[in-house]
């Protein structure tokens, strides 16, 4: 027992810059309390007391404001940041290595008992804030869940889901953001580099189009090249809306979209 807490206290000083000792972690951290009471409710649960399984949960949603079914299942070195308003329900299981951060609901979609109605996370898995994944689907391994997203089918393992409904984008693998946080082992709030589809478009239109008027330019000074000394008397024929040069800002327009 003391082992997993010495580990649970450990992961926190891992993924939190503002965790200055273990002290400070166990007797002020709302999301380690919730697992540690967590873990005597599922006992209660699993070994037929269901009653003093709820009891325990609910005085564990009042001291920490952190909801957890006693029939839901926890791995090792979770961690709730912050977690005032997270929702854990009965049939959802969380993996090891997990960070769930405030205002996450893992919730469910079916009413009908004895059925799995809430999601499974694998295992490094991060729901970022407000998140909420609603169904009796899987959240693969090392996948990350965006602040505010509703999630309602799976996300395979190492993808980001974001927005409402949840759009599923591929893990990046060139990111330098990604490159970073792996050093920590995680990406704080579920936020990658390339987490917002529409902005990815975007920058996938701002650069096809500075490629193009880069080919023109091209084609421009070659037809200039051919002509030899009539490219002069050739100007005063073109257009003078006509672009001869390069004057499409793309660097500038991809700052403006988050690049």
């Amino acid at each position: 027992m003391f082992s997993r807490l010495r580990s649970d206290i450990q992961c926190i000083l891992e993924r939190d810059p503002a965790a200055r000792t273990r002290w400070e972690v166990l007797t002020c951290y709302p999301g380690l309390h919730a697992v540690i009471l967590h873990r005597w409710a599922h006992w209660c649960w699993t070994h037929g007391l269901k009653w003093l399984g709820r009891f325990t949960s609910q005085l564990a949603r009042w001291l920490t404001g952190i909801e957890i079914h006693p029939g839901a299942k926890i791995g090792e070195r979770v961690f709730f940041d912050h977690a005032m308003g997270v929702v854990v329900g009965e049939t959802a299981e969380i993996g090891d290595g997990c960070t769930i951060y405030q205002g996450v609901t893992l919730g469910g979609t079916s009413l009908y008992k004895g059925t799995k109605r809430h999601p499974t996370l694998g295992k490094n898995v991060v729901v970022g804030a407000g998140a909420q994944v609603l169904g009796g689907f899987t959240v693969g391994d090392g996948a990350k869940v965006g602040s505010n997203a509703v999630v309602v089918k799976p996300v395979p393992a190492g993808a980001t889901a974001v927005g409402n409904p949840a759009r599923i984008i591929a893990a990046d693998s060139d990111a330098r953001r990604e490159a970073a946080a792996s050093k920590m082992g995680f990406s704080a709030y579920g936020v990658t580099q390339s987490d917002d589809p529409l902005s990815q478009a975007m920058r996938g239109l701002i650069d096809n189009a500075g490629a193009q008027e880069h080919q023109i330019a091209l084609l421009w000074h070659a037809i200039e090249q051919l002509a030899g000394p009539q490219a002069a008397s050739m100007r005063d024929c073109v257009p003078k809306d006509a672009a001869l040069q390069e004057n499409f800002e793309a660097d500038k327009l991809n700052q403006l979209v988050g690049k």
